[in-house]
């Protein structure tokens, strides 16, 4: 033979080999991978065969399959429509699923192996026993009117959230991020259809897939007061003490000055720790943070929970919705030193400090449970296709101990006042009492300031029965007011709805 001929025979055995190689690859490696593809029509059709399980709260179906007379014979419903669209998600054909119907997924369609049982008696009926049954946390009444009051907020603002828990248990009761969408659309089985419709959602400009309760951090403003004042009792200043105020400050390291929001506010050379929370003087907490320093401001918020970022919500085993992590940033100069200015304006919670609304959420339950920050979770049990065996039921456990129960109770009290006697007014709820804060935050000098307000209820017992934060992006003049207003009425509804609870 001579040499060309060897030379294309060996290349034809070299390409041989290597499609060999391929398919033992193919068949050895990549054979499930293949086999449970969303884009394998078999596997889909054999998905649709079984009737998913439902998604509940409070004895109603959230998330529901109904027949069809197409190749796949049932198709995802949402009869709430967008109320609940960023705690659900959806389930599609072709696209990515999301939301509890991601995290609950072998469950819901019974593949899991909890459900092996049903699936064992099904080789001999021949039957195709349906999926498991989620069971959520949420008060229907409180997740409705944080939805109705988000949408219809007298700002007329279009961004925004609101997220509300249960400070004793850190159960979810609501969880709303506006603007929201109708999954519907997205679950039809048309799938150009839905793969259009998933393709306007994601190139609207207000985001309304991003979930805004628990993946968006913005400057917090005055909320973050609490965490400062936290840092302050803990280092010998309690709430009848002195604290440097006035009209104006400046950083030794600033010309740039800290004002407050109005002249009335604190004008005097020095006001009362109680009096500067209650009146939210930036002045005070300006010289608090200075005087305090970078690594206690910093240490007490990641006491409270900035900085982590392994947090889920949704099964309190594992899984569920990934938290976006809250940040104090940086108050040090470069050579390490703290950073008076960035320090002032940090205390304030402007310059890089940014919150998601679910840690304000747990900022205030921690204060009305004694201290004590529970776990937040939205699943609260797994029941089988028959409804009557559980295979889990969750058991609420505490995340951290961010203050004492002393410093939690001085905590407790300024918040009170602050809606009773400062800017929280429009968070007041008959019967109970409601502590919270207000917070005005920066955006940019051309945007209108961010509205905050976390806060909680106590029953006449002195019992923390809801906890909330409520936030609405670029709300301008009167933001925090209608934030707290918001808040009043969903832990009035909570409160009204104990099923949630």
């Amino acid at each position: 033979m001579n040499a060309p001929l060897r030379r294309v025979g060996v290349v034809v055995m070299v390409l041989f080999g290597l499609l060999f190689a391929n398919l033992n690859w193919i068949q050895a490696y990549k054979a499930d991978e293949y086999r449970t593809s969303d884009y394998n029509g078999r596997v889909q059709v054999a998905e649709y065969e079984r009737k998913r399980g439902n998604i509940e709260a409070g004895g109603t179906a959230l998330a529901t399959s109904k027949e069809t007379s197409g190749e796949l014979k049932y198709q995802r419903t949402y009869p709430g429509g967008a109320k609940y669209a960023h705690v659900l998600g959806y389930k599609p054909v072709n696209l990515a699923d999301t939301g509890i119907e991601k995290f609950e997924n072998d469950f819901l369609a019974g593949t899991s192996d909890q459900l092996f049982i049903d699936r064992f008696k099904d080789m001999f009926t021949g039957d195709k026993t349906g999926g498991g049954n989620v069971l959520l946390t949420l008060s229907k009444r409180a997740q409705d009117v944080a939805y109705e009051q988000l949408r219809n907020n007298r700002n007329d603002v279009p961004k925004g959230a609101a997220i509300a828990i249960d400070p004793r248990t850190g159960a979810v009761q609501a969880l709303v991020s506006m603007p929201s969408f109708d999954p519907n659309p997205l679950t039809g089985h048309n799938t150009n259809e839905a793969a259009a419709a998933h393709n306007a959602l994601e190139q609207n400009p207000n985001g309304p897939l991003k979930n805004r309760a628990l993946g968006e951090v913005l400057p917090p403003g005055s909320t973050f007061k609490i965490v400062v004042a936290a840092a302050a009792l803990e280092n010998g200043i309690g709430q009848d003490t002195r604290i440097p105020a006035g009209s104006s400050y400046t950083p030794p390291t600033s010309g740039t000055p800290i004002r407050n929001a109005a002249a009335s506010i604190c004008p005097e050379d020095e006001v009362t720790l109680m009096n500067a929370v209650t009146e939210s003087c930036n002045t005070g907490f300006a010289q608090l943070g200075v005087r305090l320093g970078a690594d206690k401001i910093k240490e007490k918020a990641r006491q409270f929970g900035f900085e982590q970022e392994d947090l889920t919500v949704g099964h309190l085993g594992e899984g569920g919705y990934p938290v976006a992590a809250s940040r104090t940033g940086s108050m040090e100069n470069a050579d390490g030193g703290d950073d008076p200015a960035a320090l002032a304006q940090s205390s304030i919670g402007q310059r890089d400090v940014r919150m998601t609304p679910l840690q304000g959420a747990l900022i205030a339950a921690s204060v009305a449970n004694g201290g004590s920050q529970m776990r937040p979770y939205l699943v609260r049990q797994l029941l089988g296709p028959d409804r009557t065996t559980s295979y889990y039921t969750a058991n609420p456990r505490e995340l951290r101990q961010p203050v004492s129960g002393q410093v939690a109770g001085d905590l407790r009290d300024m918040m009170v006042s602050v809606v009773e006697n400062g800017t929280g007014e429009n968070a007041r709820i008959n019967g109970y009492t409601v502590g919270g804060k207000t917070g005005t935050a920066q955006s940019a000098p051309d945007r209108p300031d961010h509205g905050w307000f976390i806060g909680f209820a106590l029953d006449k017992d002195g019992n923390p029965v809801s906890a909330v934060c409520v936030m609405l992006e670029q709300a301008g003049p009167g933001g925090s007011a209608e934030a707290a207003r918001i808040a009043g009425q969903i832990m009035r509804a909570a409160i009204a709805d104990p099923g949630g609870r």
